[in-house]
């Protein structure tokens, strides 16, 4: 059976994407090439106001633009929520109880899942009763 580190995965991921983007692309440009070619040209049109649009790759270099900005406060803000949280992982200074170090002097008897309501210990039944 063959192991994937998840750097592989990431990689592998982000290949098949780009795989895809550039299949999309090609198919678009076909498009506007066969397009092209079977419809009249057209004069150009004045609409008022229209040099005052932004242009198309001006608003994909404005919305990529903020979105690097806010992926980067995010991953600052998961990071700061990691580093606060870190106190309370184990081996980071703070006594973990585990089952094994557990015995029945310090654990309380209503914890205990031989013991009965008023705190008596009672022995577990061979039988399963």
């Amino acid at each position: 059976m063959t192991s994937y580190t998840t750097r592989d995965l990431q990689e592998e991921f982000l290949n098949v994407i780009r795989t895809s983007q550039e299949t999309v692309v090609e198919a678009v440009k076909t498009c506007v090439d066969t397009i092209k070619t079977v419809t009249p040209r057209r004069p150009a049109v004045n609409v008022p106001l229209a040099a005052r649009l932004p242009k198309p790759q001006d608003v994909v270099t404005s919305a990529y633009d903020f979105a690097e900005k806010l992926l980067s406060n995010q991953r600052q803000f998961a990071e700061e929520l990691v580093k606060a949280t870190t106190p309370l992982l184990a081996g980071n200074g703070t006594p973990q109880s585990s089952p094994e170090s557990t015995s029945p002097e310090t654990t309380p008897e209503s914890a205990s899942p031989t013991s009965t309501r008023k705190g008596t210990r009672k022995e577990p039944d061979p039988a399963g009763e």
